[in-house]
């Protein structure tokens, strides 16, 4: 109220001066200039004052924070329920940004990940989006899966009453906490919605480790290595999947850095070419800067160390024991020279970095394998060109035709390295299988499926192998395509880590 006041007491005084002025000594003209004057200056403050006016409660006060300003909206990055998270607010997908503003430098805003893929050097632009789910989704994905759980399990008994405990657990906590049997069921189902798995006519028989109690890096490290010994069977491989601790509204869940447990290193030459395996290339170099130490003399099939993260400790880096590293030496059955190429590949393929999601509850360290279908080995990893890229070499050793493409050098030599691929893991008693007859498997799902009245959604360009695809009778079909959950996915930002070795989850 001061600035109005003084603003009539300028203005009165004006009008004081210019009556003194007309009726008493001061020269007229000098009274009049003076009053106006006086009347501009108070004009002034009175607009000064109007302009400057604003709710209290879009401006708080140094020290105030918007709750107690008046602001009551849940801010970006924050769920309803959730106390506000002070220091660090976050970026989609769990990607860090300091308050104040100041951002990750660098990056390809298509895909979240701070590695630029292209000629821009720019920050990505982060879209707003909460740590958590909004309450009101996780209560309607709980009930979704709920619905699921006991319309498939009728001898689980009425749904009402879980169902109404869970709603209030999530009231209260903005999540909740998934009974042994329900997570069973909903990590067999969320393979069986995988739609880019063409293995999954087994999803019943996936083995389900409950650790969500660990969360640690060390425990969690431990029990991965633990994952691949079990899931081994002595080489009757067994689908197996480890669940961590899940994402909290108060915790957040650890993530594990690699693409699959094991996994090649890939070393930068010289003369620019790469000695192991390229797609981890830049994966490599980062956990050296971190510290890790490759053998004295590298090779092409080093293993990596396995990364785990949580906010307490960061990124830790540990080297997986011997015993749980079991790796098949590759040969071929007819060409004799093809044991001196000293190729070999790990046995168990345990897929590391997706997210595993079941009724509105997020476990972003969840690890799980199948068995390697041959091609994935023989036609990918070691045909590729981005991979290993052996089939020039390979060709060569074959004594085939290389002048022109029309010779088909390249499918003749891609059949022999599957060929070795398939050979040498039956050799070793370690289970695999051929595209063909996965393929077939894969109808017989999709089969049964459709009698028990669901649809088996599937990806085209994962299913159809990548070898010989019009050989296999997935390939002349069409599918849905339509996600369902539970279900596994691929954050962004996990892809980034994975191949670029970060940036961290928690910074």
């Amino acid at each position: 109220m001061a600035r109005p006041l003084a603003a009539v007491g300028l203005a009165v005084a004006a009008g004081v001066i210019g009556a003194l002025g007309l009726g008493g000594d001061l020269p007229t003209a000098v009274a009049i200039a003076l009053g106006v004057a006086i009347l501009v200056l108070a004009v002034g403050i009175c607009v000064a004052y109007a302009v400057d006016v604003r709710p209290r409660t879009q401006r708080p006060r140094a020290g105030e924070s918007r709750a107690q300003a008046g602001d009551s909206r849940p801010q970006a990055g924050e769920s309803r329920l959730a106390p506000r998270r002070r220091g660090r607010s976050r970026l989609p997908g769990g990607a860090p940004r300091l308050e104040g503003g100041a951002e990750p430098s660098g990056g390809d805003p298509r895909t979240g990940c701070p590695v630029s893929s292209g000629a821009s050097s720019g920050p990505p632009v982060p879209e707003p989006a909460p740590d958590i789910a909004d309450v009101e989704q996780v209560r309607a994905a709980a009930t979704e899966f709920l619905e699921l759980f006991y319309g498939e399990n009728p001898s689980a008994g009425r749904l009402e009453p879980r169902l109404a405990a869970v709603m209030q657990e999530i009231d209260l906590t903005g999540t909740y906490w998934h009974t042994a049997d329900e997570l069973t069921f909903g990590a067999r189902v969320a393979w069986r919605n995988n739609k880019r798995c063409i293995g999954r006519l087994y999803w019943r028989s996936l083995q389900v480790r409950d650790l969500r109690t660990v969360s640690d890096a060390g425990s969690v490290a431990a029990h991965c290595f633990e994952h691949l010994r079990s899931a081994h069977n002595g080489g009757k491989i067994r689908p197996t999947i480890s669940v961590f601790a899940p994402e909290t509204p108060n915790r957040p869940a650890p993530r594990i850095w690699n693409e699959q447990l094991i996994r090649y290193a890939g070393y930068e030459q010289p003369n620019g070419r790469s000695l192991g395996d390229p797609r981890y290339r830049a994966f490599t170099t980062k956990l050296i800067q971190r510290g890790w130490r490759p053998p004295d003399r590298p090779g092409a099939f080093d293993v990596l160390p396995l990364v785990v993260e949580t906010a307490d400790e960061g990124p830790r880096m540990f080297q997986l024991p011997g015993d749980a590293v079991q790796e098949v030496p590759l040969e071929h059955p007819e060409l004799t020279w093809f044991a001196g190429l000293g190729l070999r590949w790990h046995a168990v393929p345990v897929i590391s970095n997706n997210r595993l999601d079941i009724g509105g509850v997020s476990y972003p360290a969840a690890p799980f394998n199948g068995w390697y279908m041959g091609a994935e080995i023989g036609a990918r990893n070691l045909g590729d060109t981005d991979r290993y890229d052996l089939v020039p070499e390979v060709a060569d050793r074959m004594g085939l035709d290389t002048s022109h493409e029309a010779t088909l050098w390249r499918d003749q030599a891609l059949v022999e390295i599957n060929r070795a691929v398939l050979h040498s893991f039956n050799l070793n008693g370690v289970t695999v299988t051929d595209h063909h007859t996965e393929s077939r498997r894969f109808l017989i799902h999709l089969e049964k499926e459709e009698r028990a009245g669901r649809d088996c959604p599937a990806d085209w360009s994962w299913i159809v192998p990548p070898l010989s695809g019009s050989l296999t009778p997935v390939f002349h079909r069409y599918y849905t395509t339509k996600t369902q959950v539970p279900n596994f996915f691929t954050d962004p930002e996990a892809t980034c880590r994975s191949l670029h070795g970060g940036p961290p989850a928690f910074p």
